[in-house]
């Protein structure tokens, strides 16, 4: 791992990084609730947002390694990422992976899907990050400006699949 504060996405995000915390209704219902887990359990949502993932096995599975590839093989963006933890509850499911060596960045993102007493769905993404290579500093408000693309589509794209689509 990069960055010392594994897990820290469970709790209160440290300081000295960038965070990023959303929360968006998705849906409505158990059948949601599934779909979306599901989605985020094996990948899906992070395909469906324009990522290729290459992964030693489902995001569901703390140590398993991957790497997110953004771009086209020309001009890509690769970074390695391990998942530090999973949550697998009757209610809530989710996982988070922290940034290994060569990843543009350092830190932790993690994604949470949460069926609500009231039966809405929600979907949450928290994370913090600063840069690591070069590029991603060099990039500032273009890095930035990235992170928030691929935020936004991770959540159209859980909307989609959750509502099965």
């Amino acid at each position: 791992m990069t960055y010392a504060e594994v897990g820290a996405t469970r709790h209160a995000l440290p300081p000295g990084y960038r965070h990023i915390q959303r929360t968006e209704i998705i849906g409505t219902g158990a059948d949601t609730f599934q779909r979306a887990g599901e989605a985020l359990d094996h990948w899906t949502v992070h395909r469906a947002a324009g990522l290729r993932v290459l992964a030693s096995g489902p995001a569901n599975q703390p140590g398993v390694d991957a790497v997110l590839l953004l771009g086209t093989r020309r001009l890509q963006v690769s970074a390695a990422c391990r998942v530090v933890y999973a949550i697998q509850e009757p209610n809530r499911r989710g996982f988070a992976y922290g940034t290994l060596a060569g990843h543009p960045e350092t830190g932790e993102e993690a994604f949470l899907i949460h069926l609500g007493d009231d039966g809405r769905v929600t979907f949450s993404i928290a994370a913090f990050s600063r840069p690591q290579r070069l590029a991603a500093r060099l990039g500032g408000p273009l890095t930035h400006a990235v992170q928030e693309v691929i935020t936004s589509r991770y959540f159209s794209a859980v909307r989609r699949l959750a509502a099965g689509r």
